[in-house]
């Protein structure tokens, strides 16, 4: 039996990339799985038909993670959809402001706090209401929010450093209840917003220990392993999965 046979998952920003492989990798470990979308629905219902290959039952749902109505509605959809909710993957994300101090414009920040800060909170607060005990949160954050370790990415490191006492402080809040909060923290791997190919991706491997991307699949193994029986003492903690970058 798998070791997530009957359970629910929900994970926000999944048409692709890293979201994509910890969908595919929940439903093939034994999840029903719905997923989250912006603009890419072709691509978001290619993941579904690859979930209910696997037997489980997928669903896609359009939501902007950037919109606070839309990420509860979309949480309550997927748990009364799914027949309740175990698991929520807080994925979604964006960058924004990459660049100068000078460059830096109020909708880049305000779009960067509503999608990579308040979306999570968001998201959390309404799955909190359908998690039963044993439930999961896992929030996707990045090596960045620990180390930054050049110029032109702060405003996104900020964003996923607010994480790491989100996390900290929601495993406090949820802890009575049995549901535990985790972080995972990528670091570089190769989808679209980061290609291993691309302009910037020399120096980043420089920086590693193992000079080599990572592939969404190896985030969506560590979350895999949160969200499992095996991951049930883990709480309130940041893993980094980033090929030594930060050692």
């Amino acid at each position: 039996m798998s070791n997530l046979s009957g359970k629910r998952a929900l994970v926000t920003g999944a048409s692709r990339g890293i979201g994509a492989a910890i969908a595919l990798r929940l439903a093939r470990d034994g999840a029903d799985v719905a997923i989250t979308y912006e603009r890419s629905a072709d691509k978001a219902q290619a993941v579904v038909e690859q979930i209910k290959a696997l037997g489980r039952k997928g669903l896609a749902i359009q939501a902007d993670s950037a919109d606070p109505a839309a990420v509860k509605a979309a949480v309550d959809r997927a748990a009364s959809e799914l027949g309740g909710l175990d698991i929520l993957v807080n994925n979604a994300g964006i960058a924004r402001g990459v660049g100068p101090v000078a460059g830096w414009t109020l909708e880049d920040i305000d779009q960067l706090l509503a999608v990579n800060v308040r979306g999570v909170i968001v998201a959390a607060q309404a799955a909190a209401a359908h998690l039963p005990k044993g439930g999961r949160i896992i929030n996707i954050g990045s090596n960045l929010a620990e180390r930054v370790p050049m110029a032109g990415i702060t405003l996104y490191a900020m964003t996923k450093s607010a994480l790491l006492s989100f996390t900290k402080g929601l495993a406090h809040d949820l802890g009575p209840q049995g549901i535990t909060v985790n972080l995972v923290h990528p670091g570089s791997t190769d989808t679209d917003m980061n290609p291993a190919g691309g302009q910037g991706a020399d120096p980043q491997r420089a920086r590693m220990p193992i000079p080599e991307y990572g592939k969404p699949e190896d985030i969506a193994g560590m979350v895999a392993w949160l969200a499992s029986p095996e991951g049930r003492f883990a709480n309130g903690a940041g893993f980094i999965v980033d090929g030594g970058a930060n050692a």
